[in-house]
């Protein structure tokens, strides 16, 4: 018999389901993703952590787990959320079912409940804080709830040390700081002929300047970026020696804010696969990626910078574009899997920055 499981909000709503994945009780941050597909790209995600995920999709599962898939090492989220979990998967690819994923990696879940309604309820009040737990809780307890907040993210999923990926015809040497960092980001660069040498969050300005690099990437990742004051300031440093660099999400949040920019947290986030971002010079609107609860203020950006990509929807900053330095960053995430795949081509803009770097050293 399945056990009972229950969801406490910070505002005292209670839902009752039934329990799957890992048992044990957990507080995390109560967000939604409007994903149809790529659930263990959503579930491996280290911009999740800390995170109680709430997927919209009613039904998911149904292809099963493939290990390939995985962005990162492991699940960073808190727990997991679904309407209903397939119980048998579908797909020559499967190597198991979610179920038995979560158990294995320590992330409780709560299925059978109503994420419509719960998605609703975060859309109309914000971004709360939530416990899971497996007896009933007191609509009173709801009030100690408030206090948590979401600390340590970047160093929690950051590597411990260096990685090194060569491509097969490497042609340009790129750092990818590692904020939380998606697998996707390495393969889209190894496409392009670069050799990617992941480093930790924390490396110096002077260690990756030692590494001589033609690029830096700055990748994805959790929390607040101005938790992060150490990496800014090596942030503003590097930005000093013009070395053409790309960041994404996370990185594009604490680039800006080295050069002076402010940040705002968003009352529900930004989190799935159809985010509409306008390019501001052309008009056009691209599909997009996204998993992030902090924006950018675009009238905070310093005189070196102009916002270059707009969310159509609420009009939040989601690229910026610096005048004076060879880098751009954007929110969103060209890299997605499973899609969009509509910006893709900033990659390919980042390694003709490159080329034009070294045609000019």
């Amino acid at each position: 018999m399945e056990k009972k499981a229950y969801l406490i909000l910070e505002n005292g709503d209670v839902y009752e389901g039934r329990a799957f994945g890992a048992e044990k009780d957990t507080v995390g941050e109560l967000v939604f993703t409007t994903a149809m597909s790529g659930y263990l790209e959503a579930l491996t995600d280290p911009s999740f952590y800390g995170q109680i995920v709430c997927q919209t999709f009613p039904l998911i599962g149904d292809y099963g787990i493939n290990l390939s898939d995985a962005e990162s090492r492991k699940p960073f989220l808190s727990a997991y959320v679904v309407r209903e979990w397939c119980e048998q998967p579908s797909n020559f690819r499967s190597e198991g079912n979610i179920n038995d994923y979560l158990k294995d990696n320590g992330i409780p879940g709560i299925f059978g409940i109503d994420t419509r309604r719960l998605t609703k309820t975060v859309r109309e009040y914000g971004v709360m804080n939530a416990r899971l737990t497996y007896t009933r809780p007191e609509p009173s307890e709801a009030e100690a709830l408030k206090a948590f907040r979401i600390t340590g993210a970047v160093k929690a999923v950051t590597i411990d040390k260096p990685e090194q990926h060569n491509a097969e015809n490497g042609k340009y040497n790129v750092v990818l700081m590692d904020f939380g960092t998606k697998r996707n980001i390495c393969r889209e660069l190894l496409k392009r002929d670069c050799n990617v040498t992941i480093v930790p969050a924390y490396t110096t300005a002077e260690e990756i300047k030692a590494m001589a690099p033609d690029g830096i990437m700055l990748s994805n990742g959790p929390g607040d970026p101005q938790d992060n004051p150490e990496i800014i300031e090596q942030l503003r440093i590097l930005s000093r020696e013009k070395i053409p660099t790309f960041g994404i999400c996370l990185g594009h949040q604490l680039f800006a804010v080295a050069q002076g920019a402010k940040t705002q947290k968003l009352k529900y986030g930004h989190r799935g696969e159809n985010q509409p971002a306008t390019d501001t010079k052309t008009g056009r609107v691209y599909i997009t990626s996204q998993n992030h609860g902090y924006a950018v203020l675009t009238d905070c950006l310093p005189e070196n910078a102009y916002a270059s990509f707009i969310n159509a929807n609420d009009g939040t900053c989601e690229g910026v574009t610096y005048t004076d330095m060879p880098a751009f960053t954007v929110q969103f995430h060209p890299e997605a899997c499973a899609g969009p795949l509509d910006t893709g081509f900033l990659f390919d803009k980042f390694i003709e920055m490159i080329q034009e770097g070294k045609n000019n050293a």
